[in-house]
């Protein structure tokens, strides 16, 4: 019975707050979300750039053809 005393009365040790992971406040949270939605959105305008350049290509590659081919 000893044994059950003395662990009863030895104080229960809690880790440090540093060590527990604290839950991200909800501006932080926001921000993170701002940051993905805006590199989503960055990488769309790059291929819609790409996509707009390949089509200017090729309506200048269609006009050459048609300008060196007419009578």
């Amino acid at each position: 019975m000893q044994d059950a005393e003395s662990a009863a009365k030895e104080p229960v040790q809690e880790p440090p707050a540093g060590d527990q992971p604290s839950p991200e406040p909800p501006a932080r949270d926001q921000e993170q979300r701002r940051l993905a939605q805006e590199k989503k959105d960055e990488r769309y305008v790059w291929w819609y750039l790409a996509y707009f350049l390949f089509g200017i290509h090729i309506v200048a590659f269609v006009m050459i053809y048609a300008v060196t081919h007419a009578k």
